[in-house]
């Protein structure tokens, strides 16, 4: 089985991930219930009709991927695997909307069409004219996860040597009404949150897009090999260790021979339990956490994934990242532990090149 290689990585986020600089300039958000992403001038890199088109969701994929390409130095990919949680929301609500405004007639087909979850792929595929294998994976946080192993089989089942692979999820306005409604979002009174020693429920939400090409060769500008992934939709608390020992086992690895774990502590009380559990096998790692940067969000694991890489290639880890005080010399394995309410537990390893 050949290796696979993570060649580029894009993110559009709620840190300004597109600047060089971002690495050092990361700043932690606690105080608010929703973050924003920080866009870019999205007329630099899409015509304006087409811009007012599409929705932020698809116009954050479209620079994410272009970015992601370009600095593979890839033209047009083998394959376009692109994961998402909520897909094009902000279409489907003025879908919807319209629906009730209009009580079911007349209806333009054109926010439905642009509605569907693979709209991402599609349009990306259709500015590049790439007319390879596309194909979206929806979960409520582990497609991402299912995407990169989808390229891996790609890549060594040799039907493809360079694939893109995305996540994307971007907010609306009623949907965030909704999570705050059911408690999903953490209530005013509970900020700002504390999200390793959180005392209440919900999180603050954000959204993001970041994209990645995977590809058989590593490159001298790559930034990791991609090892192995895990899923498992359900898992008791008691559980947790034994599903990161076998993971390990497997790789033919022990806690001892990861130098980082990062993971994705959300400041919900109930379902950072699992954090804590995880906590207690890698005392001798450095333990890191990442969504008080980006916010809790379908595909948030994106965002821990790009940071992966920055810390592997540059092996330094950002100070407002750290959970203890462990700091080895050298960085060779990161593993990526995150789920979403208790549900979808994925783990990444990631190994320096």
């Amino acid at each position: 089985m050949s290796g696979v290689y993570i060649n580029s990585a894009a993110c559009i986020s709620v840190q300004d991930t597109l600047n060089e600089d971002f690495f050092q300039n990361l700043k932690s958000e606690n105080s608010v219930q929703v973050l924003k992403a920080i866009e870019p001038n999205y007329k630099e890199f899409i015509p304006p009709a087409m811009s007012r088109r599409m929705s932020k969701t698809v116009k954050m994929s479209s620079v994410a991927s272009k970015y992601a390409l370009q600095e593979a130095g890839i033209e047009n990919p083998d394959a376009i695997i692109v994961g998402t949680g909520m897909g094009c929301s902000q279409d489907s609500e003025k879908f919807l909307k319209n629906v009730i405004d209009n009580h079911e007639e007349f209806l333009t087909p054109t926010f439905f069409i642009q509605s569907t979850h693979n709209t991402v792929a599609g349009q990306i595929a259709l500015g590049l004219q790439c007319h390879a294998y596309n194909f979206t994976y929806v979960n409520p946080s582990s497609s991402l996860e299912f995407s990169l192993l989808d390229s891996k089989l790609q890549i060594n089942d040799g039907e493809a040597n360079h694939v893109l692979v995305g996540s994307t999820d971007e907010q609306t306005d009623r949907t965030m009404e909704l999570y705050k409604l059911n408690n999903t979002i953490k209530k005013e009174e509970n900020l700002p949150v504390d999200y390793m020693n959180s005392t209440t429920e919900g999180v603050t939400w954000g959204e993001g897009s970041s994209f990645f090409v995977v590809s058989k060769h590593k490159t001298a500008s790559s930034y990791a090999q991609l090892k192995d992934i895990k899923i498992s939709n359900r898992l008791d608390l008691e559980e947790t260790q034994r599903f990161i020992e076998d993971f390990l086992t497997k790789n033919n690895l022990s806690a001892q021979d990861i130098d980082a774990c990062i993971l994705g502590c959300s400041g919900d009380e109930k379902s950072d339990m699992y954090y804590v559990k995880a906590l207690d096998l890698f005392k001798n790692s450095a333990m890191l956490y990442y969504k008080h940067l980006s916010g809790e969000f379908n595909t948030a694991s994106g965002f821990s994934t790009f940071m992966a890489c920055h810390i592997l290639k540059k092996q330094e880890i950002p100070e407002v990242m750290m959970i203890n005080d462990v700091k080895k010399d050298s960085i060779r394995h990161i593993i990526l532990y995150n789920h979403l309410g208790g549900n979808d537990h994925s783990l990444v390893l990631l190994e320096k090149i």
